[in-house]
């Protein structure tokens, strides 16, 4: 095996972890969001636990790629990618953490009945885990159509969010009995738009790998 194609290899075993990471990120959002709106704190619950596998994985990515990088002394495109690797693996777990910080508000809500109905959150969360799946997908392919068009999404789930703070911040002017929950929600909401902003990080990343220059998909 010649020392470009042992090179390849590598990089295609950490592609695979990304993708790994990038699926098990899906699915605690998701899970996340079943125990909010479900008020199921058992599921909340395995969120947090899980998220030390993501952990782990970022982890293995960081230190193979900075491994990459000590071995075979990359320069341009792939010094680029190995650069991309390294952003994308903090982004997704950043991802990650917010799956984790929805589960702990769905704890502190309790057993309360459910306010989403006057939110547009479950809105958010599906528009999210879809950009989330074109990032990786646009970083695999190394399609830049893909990774505009996470921008593109970005900017939806911005505009859900200050309708959602708007509808929250009424109704708890009127409800305040309702305001543990509300500010929850709030968090929540927050969550959700951070979310947005670091997988808009992601296709950013495979932006500048495909072209090599910066740029700015949440302007």
């Amino acid at each position: 095996m010649s020392i470009r194609e042992n090179f390849e290899n590598n990089l295609e075993e950490v592609n695979r972890k990304i993708t790994e990471m990038g699926e098990q990120t899906i699915v605690a959002l998701e899970r996340a969001f079943k125990a909010l709106k479900t008020q199921d704190v058992e599921i909340a619950l395995k969120v947090i636990e899980g998220d030390t596998a993501i952990d782990n994985l970022e982890k293995d990515i960081n230190e193979f790629a900075i491994w990459l990088v000590a071995k075979e002394a990359p320069i341009s495109r792939d010094l680029r990618e190995i650069i991309s690797v390294l952003k994308i693996s903090t982004e997704i777990e950043r991802v990650a953490d917010f799956a984790v910080n929805i589960a702990k508000a769905t704890i502190k809500i309790g057993n309360t009945k459910s306010l989403l109905e006057i939110t547009h959150l479950e809105k958010m969360k599906e528009l999210s885990i879809e950009m989330l799946r074109k990032a990786l997908q646009s970083f695999l392919d190394e399609n830049i159509l893909l990774a505009i068009e996470v921008g593109d999404l970005e900017d939806e789930v911005d505009e859900y969010s200050s309708e959602t703070y708007k509808k929250l911040t009424t109704y708890l002017s009127d409800h305040p009995e309702e305001t543990n929950q509300l500010v929850q929600l709030l968090f929540v909401n927050r969550f959700l738009e951070r979310t947005a902003d670091h997988i808009t990080n992601i296709a950013e990343s495979t932006a500048y790998l495909i072209k090599g220059q910066i740029y700015d998909f949440n302007s």
